[in-house]
């Protein structure tokens, strides 16, 4: 439960940040390799799987996606659409269940 709440609330930048222990921006190298063409075919594999910091975070790149965004059963989300961004849906044991870029 409190891994749903903290993967929802805070930016892939803020948990690359406590991940990593260094500053809030990517380091050149990451930045290189995301260039925001969010593309959910690669990544198919992890549903099913257990949401956790590492996973996201390497999802997150494998996915080609500049932001993220981590939804749990009630969580409310805009209905902007944000080509560049990587929709996880996790339910209620954190196991993460659909993708989606927009």
């Amino acid at each position: 439960m409190a891994l749903r709440h903290l993967l929802a609330s805070l930016s892939v930048l803020t948990l690359l940040t406590l991940l990593a222990g260094c500053s809030s921006q990517p380091t050149a190298e990451q930045a290189a390799e995301i260039s925001g063409a969010c593309n959910v075919d690669t990544i198919r594999g992890v549903l099913g799987q257990t949401a956790n910091a590492k996973r996201i975070e390497q999802v997150q790149q494998q996915a080609n996606a500049n932001t993220l965004r981590v939804l749990a059963p009630g969580d409310v989300a805009t209905m902007d659409y944000n080509p560049q961004r990587l929709n996880i849906d996790i339910d209620e044991s954190e196991v993460i269940i659909r993708l989606s870029c927009g």
